[in-house]
């Protein structure tokens, strides 16, 4: 499955194409959806760019999108930086009125427990956050919600192209006894050398202006729509050579 992250906590400043608005990231969806994505990862946000979880953003943003990508699964944050306290965060997310098909828990995170029992009360999926570099794993190894995720986002901080990999191996092995579906992926220098090793290992992947605003060969994208084609050619080069005899 090839998830595209629309704008993560990004603000316009970032890039010229960051979709913020309602109408923009219905606009970024129908475009990545065209170019090849499968689901839908995005941050519900104020005018101004910042990152919100408040009922009236998060359904004016869902309503947009999926009347612009009918039939996708949109998935939306919870991260701790939109509402630090998480009895505040989990009272927010009790009020919204229209509902993601799932959402993003941070593992490394105070109260992601709490938060995961909300969020699967409201019927709500989850993908469980855990981020290299924390002990994200650890907690989730334990944690009573483990066997009711809907994946596991296994997230690689090393920014580093020559590094990244190496951490995404490491992340990969302490996750070892996971059954759930893994989503691997990297951000900036990391994101493509990540995504190929995604894709050999036949793992989920995601790519989009959340991660990365650049393409492989160091460019500028125009838009997430440019990294998602590049992310499905890829896709197909691989599975081509995994075909050859």
């Amino acid at each position: 499955m090839l998830q595209a992250c629309l704008n993560g906590a990004r603000t316009p400043h970032q890039h010229h194409h960051l979709p913020v608005l309602p109408e923009q990231l219905a606009h970024a969806a129908a475009t990545s959806i065209t170019a090849g994505a499968e689901d839908l990862h995005l941050h519900p946000k104020t005018p101004d760019g910042t990152d919100t979880l408040e009922a009236p953003f998060v359904a004016a943003t869902l309503r947009a999108v999926r009347a612009a990508a009918p039939g996708i699964a949109v998935g939306i944050t919870t991260g701790a930086w939109t509402t630090p306290a998480p009895g505040e965060r989990i009272a927010t997310i009790r009020t919204w009125t229209v509902l993601p098909d799932h959402a993003s828990v941070n593992w490394h995170e105070p109260g992601a427990d709490d938060l995961a029992e909300t969020l699967l009360e409201r019927g709500i999926g989850i993908e469980a956050g855990i981020r290299s570099g924390t002990d994200a794993e650890e907690h989730f190894l334990t944690s009573p919600h483990r066997a009711h995720v809907l994946r596991v986002l296994a997230e690689v901080t090393d920014r580093t192209a020559k590094g990244a990999t190496t951490t995404a191996t490491a992340l990969l092995t302490r996750l070892h006894p996971v059954s759930a579906p893994i989503l691997l992926h990297g951000e900036s220098a990391g994101a493509w050398p990540v995504l190929n090793l995604a894709l050999r290992e036949g793992l989920d992947t995601r790519i989009g202006l959340e991660d990365t605003p650049h393409l492989p060969d160091g460019r500028v994208a125009d838009d997430n729509a440019e990294l998602v084609t590049e992310a499905h050619r890829l896709r197909h080069t691989t599975r081509e050579r995994g075909n050859r005899p």
